[in-house]
């Protein structure tokens, strides 16, 4: 499979992917937990089927120490146990988040005070950008059809 675009040949979107990736790496040093940053990426990506960031995100939860099993649950965090309520919280928002024309109404105000409960401001507000963020790369590289397989740990970062 070859991607339909190359966004990093192109002058005008190499200029504007440098900028968005630069927003990445904010995200990714926030006081977010880096644990809840990947779970969610990696949520937000499944609901999206984009498998280069399913691919990207999963090899990173895994450097940074994340067990096979919480991974291979994600896509089952209600009925799993091996989340914390935390993490629980932050996996309904971005997926109320992702699903905004489901859910009609977007995310819910029993959903976002759950979120309230574990995070504060600060991490709140990048997770919102983080859902969002994910939710672009997504659609950047599905319309592309970006293949995955071949990513590599910290190669972007």
């Amino acid at each position: 499979m070859e991607a339909r675009l190359n966004y990093f040949a192109d002058p005008t979107a190499a200029k504007a992917l440098k900028y968005f990736m630069s927003a990445g790496k904010v995200l990714k040093d926030s006081p977010l937990p880096a644990a809840t940053q990947e779970l969610v990426a990696l949520r937000v990506s499944q609901i999206n089927g984009c498998a280069v960031c399913i691919d990207m995100h999963s090899k990173e939860a895994v450097a940074a120490g994340e067990t096979s099993t919480r991974l291979n649950l994600v896509t089952a965090w209600r009925e799993a146990t091996v989340f914390t309520e935390a993490e629980r919280a932050a996996l309904e928002l971005a997926e109320e988040g992702t699903r905004v024309a489901d859910a009609a109404g977007g995310v819910g105000d029993e959903v976002w005070e759950r979120a309230v409960k574990h995070y504060d401001e600060e991490q709140l507000t990048a997770l919102v950008v983080m859902v969002s963020f994910m939710n672009t790369v997504n659609r950047l590289n599905v319309i592309a059809q970006q293949p995955a397989g071949d990513y590599t740990a910290g190669q972007f970062h």
